[in-house]
């Protein structure tokens, strides 16, 4: 009886050093998968700001544009308790 659960332990925990390999080594793919697309996603953004001009100066004439005095602020608490 012994022999038999000593056997079984030894299955089972070969079992589990085969799955904790696996693990680590898919855990290392996707490590280097998110840092390659971190970096693929700094190379895009640095292409798009050389890409788009750069933002236009504000007026310096006193008078407000039309556009700008429509635009309002409301808070985002007034906006939760409403709902």
């Amino acid at each position: 009886m012994p022999l038999l659960l000593t056997i079984a332990a030894l299955i089972t925990a070969a079992i589990a050093m085969v799955r904790a390999r696996r693990l680590a080594k898919r855990l290392e793919r996707l490590t280097e998968s998110y840092w390659e697309l971190r970096y693929e996603v700094a190379q895009v953004r640095a292409r798009v700001a050389r890409l788009e001009p750069p933002p236009a100066a504000e007026p310096t004439h006193a008078e407000p544009s039309a556009a700008a005095s429509s635009t309002t602020f409301v808070s985002l608490s007034s906006l939760k308790r409403s709902s």
